[in-house]
């Protein structure tokens, strides 16, 4: 009776801490979201060498996070949200440009965004298989896709961008529920701000393959 009772308080304390996570994940998520939109509003007169090089200080600031996670989690949790405002500025030029080419493309993909995360997350989120060879093949699909990004620059394929931009979001769905797994499946708080790098870095890839997407051919010109 004992061991019943102290396996079940056991069990309560785990889910306990697994919704602590979740809840402390997803509002570093909503938080480096709103830094992201604040970003972009600001850098929404920016040239883009300027985006450039807030992109690269964005990524800066991720390889940062993994050597402030052994000294203070307050100046990893800084640099998530420096993170979010640059990789805005980085993105503004692209978002001020579709704001004015085509604004309605914007709403659509943040709409279907929110949807494609949501269920993807929750399959993830959902499912007991392990999803991590799933995060290795969709790694190694994603560095093909990039070289045949650089690749359609020079040549010019019709359709190519719509079939790049569908073949992103398939990978990107898998690393979505790749990374809802983790965040199941971790019981250390101190990853939060790590798993909501990689949940945000998701949502922002997705929202950009579906404004690729819903741009039409004023997105495949570009």
């Amino acid at each position: 009776m004992t061991s019943s009772v102290t396996y079940q308080q056991m069990g309560t304390a785990a889910r306990g801490q697994a919704h602590a996570l979740f809840a402390q994940t997803m509002g570093y998520v909503a938080a480096t979201a709103a830094l992201f939109a604040l970003g972009a509003w600001l850098g929404r007169n920016l040239t883009g060498g300027v985006g450039i090089v807030a992109f690269i200080a964005a990524f800066a600031c991720l390889i940062g996070m993994r050597f402030a996670a052994r000294r203070s989690a307050q100046l990893t949790t800084g640099l998530l949200a420096a993170f979010g405002l640059l990789i805005g500025l980085a993105v503004a030029p692209v978002l001020a440009y579709y704001a004015s080419a085509d604004p309605r493309a914007l709403w659509q993909a943040g709409g279907a965004t929110a949807l494609f995360i949501a269920a993807f997350g929750a399959a993830g989120y959902a499912t007991r298989r392990d999803l991590a060879v799933v995060a290795r093949v969709c790694f190694w699909a994603l560095l093909a896709l990039i070289v045949a990004g650089i690749v359609l620059i020079f040549v010019h394929i019709p359709g190519a961008a719509l079939a790049y931009s569908v073949l992103g979001l398939v990978i990107f769905a898998g690393f979505t529920m790749f990374d809802f797994q983790r965040l199941r499946r971790s019981d250390d708080r101190t990853a939060a701000p790590f798993l909501a790098a990689s949940i945000f870095l998701d949502v922002l890839n997705v929202f950009l393959f579906f404004l690729e997407i819903f741009s039409g051919p004023q997105g495949a010109e570009r």
